[in-house]
């Protein structure tokens, strides 16, 4: 019995060392179709060890019996965001076909809405699978804003880095690990992260109106974290400030709600835009 325990426990773990091949064949497929750069290698490379790396421990943390399909689907996406990385990082010294890059980036951004769908429909909702679709939303977001930056302006990088500052901000500040409520516009500001990044990374726009849209978006986010932040005071930040005992971690996820984390560390409540 205890050896086929120890079996089922690997197999999970045996599905991102898959992951990390196939991250490995895309970067081979795109560094032959454009003659990518060290740059873009080795930025590859370091995501998909990171990936690996980090999922690995998370799985043995929180040993589950499989991976699961949603899981499948969110490390596609992840391997599709490896990708998408390589290119940014490449395009510091060549820029990489816009068709490619948008590609990725919109099958990304699509299944994104599939695998809180499979999740559900199969009965596999779980604590990690909810952080892992929100770290990979996060990183992709961020990719993006890099991206797109560089054709208008560092400012851009808010978009992306707004939601590493709120974590940062939380673990000196605890009352921001408390429990957001559902909320519809949260959903919607961060989906339009991903969408007005994507068009302003494909150039279909005159520079003005792109700058706008991703000012708009920009602003959108900023409203979005306010209100959470605002809530959350309202909610336990005063009662720290007070003395009083600050609230308990919180994730308000898409498909789980409740406290998560990849790590032993708390994990602040926000998780989308």
């Amino acid at each position: 019995m205890a050896l086929n325990n120890t079996y089922d426990a690997r197999l999970p773990q045996q599905e991102t060392i898959v992951g990390a091949g196939v991250q490995l064949l895309l970067l081979v497929l795109l560094g032959t179709a454009i003659g990518m750069g060290p740059a873009g290698w080795l930025t590859g490379l370091a995501f998909a060890i990171a990936t690996w790396a980090v999922l690995t421990r998370a799985l043995r943390r929180s040993q589950p019996r499989s991976f699961g399909p949603a899981n499948r689907v969110t490390l596609g996406r992840a391997i599709l965001v490896g990708g998408v990385t390589a290119l940014v990082a490449d395009s510091f010294q060549s820029s990489p076909p816009v068709s490619l890059l948008v590609g990725l980036t919109a099958v990304a951004l699509i299944l994104d809405g599939v695998d809180g769908k499979v999740a559900r429909r199969t009965g596999t909702s779980s604590a990690l699978g909810a952080r892992f679709d929100m770290e990979v939303d996060a990183f992709l977001i961020l990719v993006l804003s890099v991206y797109v930056a560089m054709s208008l302006g560092p400012w851009v990088l808010l978009i992306g880095t707004m939601r590493y500052a709120f974590v940062a901000a939380a673990r000196v500040m605890p009352w921001l690990n408390g429990a957001l409520p559902p909320s519809m516009a949260r959903k919607t500001v961060a989906a339009l992260q991903g969408i007005v990044l994507l068009v302003a990374g494909a150039g279909i726009l005159p520079h003005e109106a792109t700058a706008g849209a991703v000012l708009l978006a920009l602003a959108s986010l900023v409203w979005s974290f306010g209100r959470d932040i605002a809530w959350l005071w309202r909610q336990g930040g005063r009662k720290v400030a007070g003395g009083a005992a600050p609230l308990a971690a919180g994730l308000p996820l898409r498909r789980l709600p409740g406290p998560v984390s990849l790590s032993s560390r708390p994990v602040p409540a926000r998780s989308e835009g």
